[in-house]
């Protein structure tokens, strides 16, 4: 598989996994934990897929600020609204497997509106390739 392929494939995923964002957003029953996990993972994949097509190795890694360095770091030019993703990263790993609650509730609709722009960013970025 090239880095061109992977990176389509890691962005569909992100889209997939907004999908399930979108979906569960409007149930008020649904945990902010599942919410923000499948948020967290559409950003974290939608990032692995801008650095893949640059030829950037991330690795396996969940830490979006780790990404968000590897951007910084390259010559992509990371648009500010992105350092707002780091809040979303205890999704990935800490309130999907401590016994923690989350401190405090998930702002669904700045999450929502969050990941839009982060899949708009992506996109373009790719679609430019």
């Amino acid at each position: 598989m090239t880095p061109r392929d992977l990176a389509a494939a890691l962005l569909q995923k992100a889209r997939d996994d907004a999908h399930v964002v979108r979906t569960l957003a409007a149930d008020p029953k649904a945990a902010d934990w599942v919410i923000g996990f499948h948020a967290q993972q559409a950003v974290e994949k939608s990032l692995k897929a801008v650095l893949t097509s640059a030829g950037i190795r991330t690795g396996r890694t969940h830490d979006l600020n780790h990404l968000l360095d590897l951007l910084t770091d390259s010559s992509i030019e990371v648009p500010e609204f992105l350092s707002e993703v780091a809040s979303l990263g205890p999704y990935a790993v800490t309130w999907r497997y401590a016994e923690l609650e989350v401190e405090e509730p998930l702002d669904r609709q700045v999450t929502l509106d969050l990941l839009d722009r982060v899949l708009a960013w992506c996109s373009g970025l790719l679609a430019n390739d």
